[in-house]
């Protein structure tokens, strides 16, 4: 297969910069309230303020929530269609049928139609060929080929089964006698590369306005980029990449030759080579595909369909969340700055170090510029964790939000608009807060925008049936004063202080006491007989295994090692257990419980939804 580099995953790795293995080790510790980012690292609650520790190495100015676009425009949502399973993008064909197809994450490609009913038999069905174990694995991108009325030809993005979780990128083709189904025998694979862990897949797959396919991937995952991946020019992993599908010539696809490392991703010979070294334009193992790097988890990205800009939405680690612009026509070939920065910030920032000396030498506090700073960011003080892209409206219904840029926020519900004010500064706004959870977005042919979110996507890994309650809604971006009448629109969050009604618990069990003889803060049963003991990892952001069969009426010491680079918590809350874990940590726990199904789960905010939820088993 084209592209195949093992970077991890059972492979030796010669080397690896001892700052980023910092990076994933270090845990905040400050006074006041906490937060918990994408990948479980802790900050400060607080107001959206750019504090000490958030130094910049740039100079010019970030976009961050607080300004007015021109206009000051209102929007909301308005549902068009549910039902769907852990939805996670959208794509229309381009064929002049107005249909939207929904990527689920399972496997599945669902058409909406054009007066909102849903055709019931999927479009594409490759839920046997795709791993869905992490929230952020499975079939996640779809674009369609730019001539695919005449040629029926699409492209889809998907973490693979049989290689356990390896990026494939395969072309597919409509059935030859119904448009509402793909031919199910046709499949070239066009791409493969190694994945060395489950998290940080990208997924967005979009050809840009000059025909070329485009596609998103992140840095290999983890946490803090330990093989500094974003920044290593021999891997496609985080990267955007761009490349022609339609020249084969004994390939499986065609680099453009004015992609920014076409001429250079090559071996050439003396002079040249010593000249090209002299001017930093030489780099004789980069990988031809790339246009643009350093990157960590770009899970969406998109183009201006009138102007071709490129906006990048790339996901941070502990505290900023990013978008990233590039005018259309640029030479590509731009870093981002991804592991040496988080947004515009140095990464990893002082306030992350461990408490107390020494802290370590080489965790910063002042950092280079590096590449090219973000046009927008903001930071996860008001409870947002991770930038879901939207695109720029260009659609006809609304015509007050021609040309803003819209992304939001899984974690937080919230809409922002992204647009130059008129001298030309990029001005940045909250627009919309919801309830919602958004998960992906796509245009219809007429360039209206829409949304999916599922509150439960990825909730349970392999041990939850996401086809029992599928909880995915498609929703369509508006002008405030363009809502239909009768229409639903999104729910509003639930006040501050207050909860929503707790779940009810997996089992009834006998009551949980802690004894003397234990630790404090140890919880165990009463009675039983001990037996062998288990152990439970806590790993960025899973556990392993994820389930696990203990004995009833029987005491069972568990142990809980966190060997992830976050803080975790092993939660089991109808049995009255909690335990907190710092990264590295150890601890145990004795269960003595009735016969039963139990939840074990981590309470650090943002991991059970991430997927970080098991199935304890007592027989």
């Amino acid at each position: 297969m084209a592209g195949r580099r093992v970077v991890g995953k059972g492979s030796k790795v010669i080397m690896v910069r001892l700052r980023s293995i910092i990076a994933v080790l270090v845990v905040a510790v400050a006074a006041g309230g906490f937060l918990v980012g994408a990948d479980g690292w802790l900050f400060a609650a607080g107001a959206q303020d750019v504090q000490p520790d958030d130094f910049t190495p740039f100079t010019q100015p970030v976009a961050q929530p607080g300004g007015t676009l021109p206009g000051n425009p209102a929007i909301q949502l308005v549902k068009v269609a549910d039902g769907f399973v852990d939805p996670v993008n959208i794509a229309n064909a381009g064929d002049g049928s107005g249909r939207l197809f929904v990527v689920e994450r399972t496997g599945q490609i669902r058409i909406v139609n054009q007066d909102g009913t849903k055709v019931e038999a999927p479009f594409l069905d490759i839920g046997a060929l795709v791993k869905i174990d992490n929230q952020e694995q499975g079939l996640l991108g779809l674009a369609f080929h730019p001539d695919y009325g005449a040629n029926g030809l699409f492209y889809v993005y998907y973490s693979d089964y049989r290689t356990n979780g390896d990026h494939f990128l395969v072309e597919r083709r409509v059935s030859a006698d119904d448009p509402n189904t793909a031919d199910p025998e046709y499949a070239r694979v066009l791409l493969t590369e190694e994945d060395p862990f489950t998290n940080h897949n990208g997924g967005t797959l979009r050809f840009g306005n000059d025909g070329y396919l485009y596609l998103s991937i992140g840095d290999g995952g983890s946490a803090g980029d330990p093989y500094d991946n974003a920044q290593d020019l021999s891997t496609i992993l985080g990267k955007i990449i761009r490349i022609d599908p339609n020249i084969q010539a004994g390939a499986p696809y065609g680099i453009p030759a004015d992609n920014p490392f076409a001429g250079t991703g090559t071996v050439v010979p003396e002079p040249a080579a010593g000249l090209m070294a002299q001017t930093g334009s030489y780099h004789p193992d980069a990988r031809r595909e790339i246009w643009a790097y350093g990157l960590r988890n770009p899970w969406q990205f998109s183009f201006d369909r009138t102007t071709g800009d490129l906006y990048i939405a790339d996901v941070g680690q502990n505290r900023w969340e990013e978008i990233n612009f590039e005018a259309a026509g640029g030479p590509g070939g731009q870093d981002y700055g991804w592991d040496a920065l988080e947004s515009a910030h140095c990464y990893p920032p002082a306030a992350f170090a461990r408490p107390g000396p020494p802290v370590p030498a080489d965790v910063v506090t002042t950092c280079e510029p590096r590449g090219v700073a973000p046009a927008a960011e903001y930071n996860h003080d008001d409870g947002s964790c991770s930038i879901t892209g939207l695109g720029v409206y260009r659609g006809t219904m609304s015509p007050a939000l021609d040309g803003i840029y819209f992304s939001s926020d899984y974690c937080s519900g919230k809409f922002w608009g992204l647009k130059r004010d008129d001298a030309g500064a990029w001005a940045f706004q909250e627009l919309l807060h919801t309830a919602l959870r958004p998960t992906g977005t796509g245009d219809d042919e007429a360039g209206e925008l829409y949304i999916v979110s599922c509150g439960t996507c990825g909730i349970g890994g392999r041990t939850r049936d996401p086809f029992l309650n599928p909880q995915g809604e498609v929703w369509r971006l508006v002008a405030a004063d363009q809502v239909p009448a009768g229409a639903e629109v999104a729910p509003l969050p639930a006040p501050e202080g207050t909860t929503p009604e707790p779940a009810a618990p997996a089992a009834t069990t006998a009551p949980v006491a802690t004894t003397a003889a234990d630790p404090v803060g140890t919880p165990v049963a009463a009675g039983g007989a001990p037996a062998a003991p288990v152990t439970i990892e806590a790993v960025d952001i899973d556990w392993n295994p994820k389930q696990m069969s203990i004995p009833a009426n029987t005491d069972v010491t568990v142990t809980v090692p966190n060997v992830g680079a976050s803080p975790h918590t092993f939660v089991i809350e109808a049995l009255g257990i909690k335990i907190e874990m710092a990264a590295g940590e150890t601890k145990e726990v004795v269960i003595n419980a009735a016969a039963g199904t139990y939840d074990y789960i981590c309470d650090v905010p943002g991991h059970e939804e991430a997927g970080m939820i098991g199935t304890l088993t007592v027989q």
